[in-house]
């Protein structure tokens, strides 16, 4: 059950995240729970180290960390395509 949370927290965020980033994201859905998990997971992690939490301490600043955790995401999935396709 935990695990199916996580799927279903990973989706809204990532959605959130797509959202507020503007621009053209070709991902589908399963990239989007993707980008959403570990965003969660990165935005997590630094939450916890500043503040002290655990980071499995649900709270709201968990979901803007989260948030803004799978934003770092999609900025730096982006950046790693388009230096991919640059034609010399």
């Amino acid at each position: 059950m935990a695990i199916l949370a996580w799927v279903v927290f990973g989706l809204i965020v990532g959605l959130i995240a797509r959202a507020l980033l503007p621009g053209p994201q070709p991902m589908g859905l399963v990239m989007t729970t993707v980008l959403g998990v570990v965003g969660s997971l990165l935005g997590g992690f630094v939450g916890s180290l500043l503040s002290g939490y655990p980071v499995t301490s649900m709270h709201g600043a968990g979901w803007i960390g989260s948030v803004v955790g799978a934003i770092v995401v999609l900025v730096l999935v982006g950046a790693a395509g388009r230096r991919g396709n640059v034609v010399p």
